[in-house]
């Protein structure tokens, strides 16, 4: 009996030596050989890794000559919780009592991810819930402050503004092509932590990166002009077939825009009450279209910067031309004007013939389209007026297109139809930049809509690149806007335009395409309008440019006139340009 009890004596002190020896070489490796790794396990249960997030540049429009804040940031928090201290059914009551409207996370399946230390479950809480949910001094739940974007003005300039997202990224308008300037960038703490994640301030290894706050721009668009034009605008539509419009104004002598809108419009703050994205386009800039005869203004300047033509340059009119068999008709059919014309009389008109004319001539020919007059009017339109390209406007934009003067079938009849504003795609900013140069002297200038940032109550203009180009002779555009003035004539347009100003501008109707051809019943037609305003006698101070249009509405390019009569009237009153009589 007592050889056995020994033994199993022996057997346990054995047992016991083999735990305790394999103990003290798992400490070894533990404390010797692999401390560092072990003590970075330790840090990451008790480091706290904290984005210190960047204030987000406000947004301001011009109002009597100074800044106005148009977009401002509100102070908000979001409830950051640890599901491994966090009591999962306290947290539901508390946030179902005070904070149901911003929550953002299923609880049941944040509880599900195992081994999860960090989850946002609320956001864009103001201070008063906030407080009320942190008076429930639940464990693990810490908040975290942020930044929610307040417009100010509702839904006016919606479309400009574009709207900053849930992950606080700027989206469409100036908040989604100057979201880099607007943001700033975001810093960095890094802190030994208690059981709660609170942060504590000992320990050598503690890390901020300041955050760099976003800078505040300063639009060149003036918040009473803006909201005026909208309301107008607004109250056209609802007198017409059009459900949508937009409307570009600028300064042609230096390339400000002033106002932009595009309509229907929605409210940033809730962005997500639309019925499909396309709400958040901005027409002026992201959609090229076919602006038709505004697009004689191009085609006749070019020929008279040629030499090829003046306004009292005279051809044959009947009313219709043949152009790689197919026939081309004016939309202006009277007996009063056919036969010998002049060209002033032909863009008075609006007639297709005449611009076609006009490209025959830029060929050097009385008769026929040639293959030099195709490639002159490419070089005007893609190189000078810089259609079918990016204006370097600080906006998202589309470029377009301009059909090659060479590649391609029917390049005649493609040509010819191009020279009243069919058969391309030039979005409204292009088109309006490239007017300004056709009567502002013949120079084409960058387009801008920002004034620049604004530092300690200064406006620092940003450092972009912009482009000043003389495309035109003084002789060619003094003579385009004789011709422009005279499209308006004054008996004609019964007294809409006031004594001592100089209001000049041209219209176009144009057809759509509707599974891949023009509509020939002409039920879907867009309608514009481009014109200028200013003193008599003296260079054009605003260029304003309308656009109608609407699903199976037929709208023309007079509806849009009617329009721009009334803007530009009330340009010249807000901004108190004066008559020279």
């Amino acid at each position: 009996m007592l050889g056995q009890g020994f033994s199993r004596i022996k057997i346990l002190k054995i047992t016991t030596f083999a735990a305790l020896a394999i103990i003290t070489a798992r400490l070894f490796i533990i404390q010797i050989l692999e401390h560092d790794e072990w003590v970075a396990k330790a840090n990451e249960q008790h480091t706290l890794l904290e984005t210190i997030t960047a204030r987000r540049g406000e947004i301001y429009m011009m109002d009597g000559g100074e800044p106005a804040p148009i977009v401002l940031n509100q102070t908000t928090y979001q409830i950051v919780i640890d599901p491994a201290i966090t009591d999962k059914e306290s947290l539901k009551k508390t946030l179902e009592t005070y904070a149901k409207d911003y929550i953002t996370a299923d609880l049941d399946e944040v509880y599900n991810i195992e081994g999860l230390r960090y989850y946002i479950v609320a956001k864009n809480l103001p201070y008063k819930i906030a407080t009320l949910v942190a008076e429930a001094e639940l464990d693990g739940v810490w908040f975290k402050k942020g930044n929610q974007r307040v417009y100010t003005e509702g839904e006016m300039g919606s479309t400009l503004l574009g709207f900053v997202n849930a992950d606080g990224i700027g989206q469409y308008g100036v908040e989604g092509s100057l979201n880099k300037i607007l943001s700033g960038k975001d810093g960095l703490l890094k802190t030994i932590s208690d059981v709660n994640n609170v942060a504590l301030s000992i320990g050598n290894d503690n890390i901020k990166i300041p955050a760099e706050d976003g800078k505040d721009v300063v639009l060149s668009v003036d918040r009473g002009l803006e909201k005026g034009i909208e309301e107008i605008t607004a109250g056209h539509i609802a007198n017409t077939p059009a459900t949508h419009a937009a409307v570009l104004v600028m300064n042609p002598n230096n390339g400000e825009v002033i106002a932009m809108t595009s309509l229907p419009n929605y409210n940033p703050a809730n962005y997500g009450n639309v019925k499909d994205a396309s709400a958040y386009i901005n027409q002026v800039t992201e959609v090229p279209y076919e602006p038709a005869s505004i697009c004689k203004n191009f085609t006749f300047s070019a020929a008279i910067n040629e030499g090829k033509m003046t306004s009292e340059t005279t051809y044959f009119n009947n009313g219709y031309e043949i152009i790689d068999g197919w026939k081309i008709m004016n939309a202006e059919q009277r007996s009063s004007i056919y036969g010998t014309i002049t060209m002033k009389t032909a863009l008075y008109w609006s007639l297709n013939t005449g611009s076609i004319h006009a490209l025959m001539l830029l060929g050097d020919s009385n008769n026929e389209i040639t293959k030099v007059g195709r490639e002159r009017l490419y070089d005007y339109y893609r190189n000078k007026f810089r259609l079918g390209r990016a204006t370097g406007i600080e906006l998202i934009e589309a470029e377009g297109y301009i059909e090659d003067p060479n590649e391609g079938y029917g390049r005649n009849s493609t040509y010819a139809n191009m020279t009243f504003g069919q058969n391309l795609g030039i979005t409204m900013i292009q088109t309006a930049t490239a007017f300004s140069s056709v009567i502002n002297g013949g120079y084409w200038r960058t387009p801008t809509i920002i004034k620049g940032t604004l530092e300690n109550g200064k406006i620092i203009p940003l450092d972009t690149e912009k482009i000043e180009d003389h495309i035109l002779s003084e002789e060619t555009s003094a003579s385009m806007r004789d011709m422009l003035i005279n499209n308006r004539n004054y008996k004609v347009r019964g007294g809409i335009d006031k004594p001592g100003y100089a209001v000049g501008g041209k219209s176009g109707t144009a057809q759509v395409i509707v599974n891949g051809a023009y509509d020939n019943t002409m039920s879907n037609l867009v309608g514009s309008y481009i014109g200028f305003v200013g003193s008599a006698g003296e260079l054009p101070q605003y260029v304003i440019m309308t656009k109608m249009w609407g699903e199976g509405a037929a709208l023309s390019g007079g509806e849009a006139q009617d329009l721009f009569d009334t803007l530009s009237n009330y340009v010249i009153n807000y901004l108190k340009v004066r008559p020279v009589l």
